[in-house]
Parts: structure tokens; C-alpha cells; sequence
């Protein structure tokens, strides 16, 4: 791919530009002189006019194209707006406010999106309803059927979902390495830094006390989630958080698990309650009880995706340090590739749909 083409006199617009682009792990190609600018301008994915250049360049007459900004380090410019007229830019970012907006720009063209992630979140009807095995079941089962999958323990109180995979020793980044992130954060560079399991990549929280997660850094998470996978599970908090509630409104299904009993649906109920006003579509999950599972959704008002009966091999092995069973003979295996069966089949529907 051709780089972002930077076209200034200016040696410390220059110099900025470079640095974003650094930052955003984007390289440039540079023209001091519009003339020379002229041969890869139709070519280069996105141009940077300097504001110091823009007459000159509009002067070389380049051909109209879409992702031209102009930049500026002088907001006070009244003659500004004109530039971005003459050059035919689609923008004017003015440095440093607008560096942010600047560095997303030329990550989007060092690291394009290879995948549209769709987020599906898990959250409690109370304790120990077995939210975080079904999130963890559900990342596995989509990695073992070659899904790119990214498990985001988003529960600071949960007990770490790499505890409960199995992988507490694993090597890699927990959240307490990216609570401070803020802006976009590569796909490649996330999987790199994150504990992975062939297709399946972990976000857990390390040992002892758990910061709570900044929205701005699950949104980071997430934005680079959705580019880079094909699936993002999150284990969500029954309280909603500022970071819950960045996820729960990108997901296109949130799981409920509701014990089916009658202080676990009221207490689901609240659960409910909190996250309702932030997403889309809930579901409930109906863990085995005295209540049947129609009297459970409808109680709650929600549609019902399966239910879950107890499953005696679930205990033993969590408490062994293994991973959740999720063989074809068992039902959180049978429920969580149900699930995603659906999952697909909805996604497909969506796709023919916005196509006709």
C-alpha cells in the first residue's frame, strides 16, 4: 500500500506530522515542493496539505480526490477556510487540538480493518449465575471453529477470566498495563501484547487490586477489537460501569444468565433494570432451577436463548485449574455453538438484507 503523501514547506509542521504519524505507526511520503507533490497525488491513500503550501498547490490544478486534509498550526488564520477550498480538501485539522483525529486518520490507513467484530457480552442475573463460564465457553467454542476471538474480562471483582481459563501463568498484558490507554490502539500490536491461545486472545485483570477500567481505554480495546476480530466476548460487571457501558452499546447481543428461581430472576430483574437503557437486544440464559425457563423470560419481559443445566464435570474441572468442558456431549458446548450458529445466520440475514 502507498503512504499517506505529507506535502509542506513548514519544518515544524513537519516535524509534528512525523510524530503523529509515528505514533499511529504510519509512515509518509514527503514533497517540499507541490510540483513534485503532483505524481502521488491520485495514488497516495489519504493527502496532508501544510497550510503554508495550500495556494501553491491549488495553482498545479490537482485533480479532485477524496481524503485530503489540510493542516495547521495557526488556528487564527481567517484565510484558512479559503485554503481548504482552493486545495480541495475535505477538512482543516488544526495542530495539536486536532491530533487525535490526525493519528486515527493515518493508523486507518497503515492498518485498515481486516474484520467486522461483532461484541457480545455476558453479564450475571446475580452471583455465581455463571456468566464468566459462559463467556469463556463462548470465546473458545468460536476459537476452536477458527473465529480470530477476543475475551475481554471487563469484571474487576470477577477473579480473572485467565484463572478460570486455566492460563494464570500465561505471558502478556493484563488491564492494568492499558488502563491509561486512550485513542486508537493497532489490532496487530493489542494480539501481540495480549496473552493468545491460537485464535483465541485474553484481556484479563492481574492479581490483587483491580483498577477500574477508564471508558476511554475499553473503547480503545474494543475499536480495535471490532477491526481486528471476528468475535469480541465480553464478561460484563452486574453493575454497569462507565467501561460496561461502552460495551454493552456495541453489542449486538447481551446474555443474561438467570438462575430459575425466584431470588434469581427478581435479583436478574435489577441487573436488568441497570442495563437495559445502554443496549440493543438482551437475552436470557436460564440456568436449571424450579422455574421453567418460559416462566423465567417471561417474567423478565426479554426473549430466552437456551437454557443451561448443570453440567457435573463443570465444577470438578474449573476447580482442577482446566478450562470450561466444552465438548459436543456437553450443554454448554451444544448451547455456545447454537449460539453462534445464530449468531452467523442473523449476521448473514443483516448482509442480505442492506445488499438487496
Amino acid at each position: 500500500m502507498d503512504r499517506p503523501l505529507v506535502i509542506t514547506e513548514d519544518h515544524d509542521l513537519l516535524d509534528d506530522l512525523l510524530r503523529v504519524a509515528a505514533a499511529a505507526g504510519a509512515e509518509l511520503d514527503v514533497a517540499h515542493v507541490p510540483a513534485h507533490a503532483r505524481p502521488y497525488w491520485s495514488r497516495a491513500p489519504m493527502v496532508v496539505v501544510g497550510s503554508d503550501v495550500a495556494d501553491a498547490m491549488a495553482a498545479t490544478g490537482p485533480p479532485p480526490r477524496h481524503r485530503v486534509m489540510l493542516v495547521t498550526r495557526d488556528p487564527g488564520d481567517p484565510d484558512t477556510w479559503r485554503k481548504c477550498v482552493a486545495v480541495g480538501a475535505q477538512a482543516v485539522l488544526e495542530l495539536p487540538a486536532a491530533e487525535r483525529r490526525l493519528a486515527d486518520e493515518f493508523a486507518d490507513v497503515a492498518e485498515p480493518a481486516t474484520r467486522d467484530g461483532r461484541v457480545v457480552c455476558a453479564v450475571g442475573g446475580r452471583g455465581g449465575a455463571g456468566a464468566s463460564v459462559l463467556a469463556a465457553g463462548l470465546a473458545l467454542t468460536s476459537a476452536r471453529s477458527r473465529r480470530r476471538t477476543l475475551l475481554v474480562d471487563a469484571d474487576p471483582l470477577g477473579g480473572g477470566l485467565d484463572l478460570l481459563l486455566g492460563e494464570e501463568e500465561a505471558e502478556g498484558a493484563r488491564w492494568s498495563d492499558l488502563v491509561a490507554r486512550e485513542g486508537r490502539v493497532s489490532f496487530t500490536a493489542l494480539q501481540a501484547a495480549l496473552p493468545t491461545f491460537s485464535d483465541l486472545t485474553l484481556l484479563s485483570f492481574h492479581r490483587g487490586e483491580a483498577e477500574p477500567i477508564p471508558a476511554e481505554a475499553m473503547r480503545s480495546v474494543l475499536d480495535a477489537g471490532q477491526r481486528g476480530f471476528d468475535l469480541v466476548v465480553v464478561d460484563l460487571p452486574r453493575a454497569p460501569d462507565p467501561a460496561a457501558v461502552e460495551a454493552l452499546s456495541r453489542a449486538v447481543t447481551v446474555l443474561l444468565v438467570v438462575s430459575a428461581d425466584v431470588r434469581g430472576v427478581l435479583a436478574a430483574a435489577q441487573v436488568l433494570t441497570g442495563i437495559r437503557g445502554h443496549t440493543g437486544e438482551i437475552r436470557t440464559v436460564v440456568r436449571s432451577g424450579v422455574l421453567e425457563e418460559g416462566v423465567v423470560a417471561a417474567s423478565l419481559g426479554t426473549p430466552c436463548a437456551g437454557s443451561l443445566p448443570d453440567q457435573p464435570r463443570l465444577m470438578t474441572a474449573l476447580n482442577r485449574g482446566e478450562s470450561p468442558p466444552i465438548g459436543r456431549r456437553t450443554a454448554l458446548g451444544r448451547f455456545c455453538r447454537t449460539f453462534l450458529d445464530s449468531l452467523d445466520a442473523s449476521s448473514e440475514v443483516r448482509t442480505a438484507g442492506a445488499g438487496a
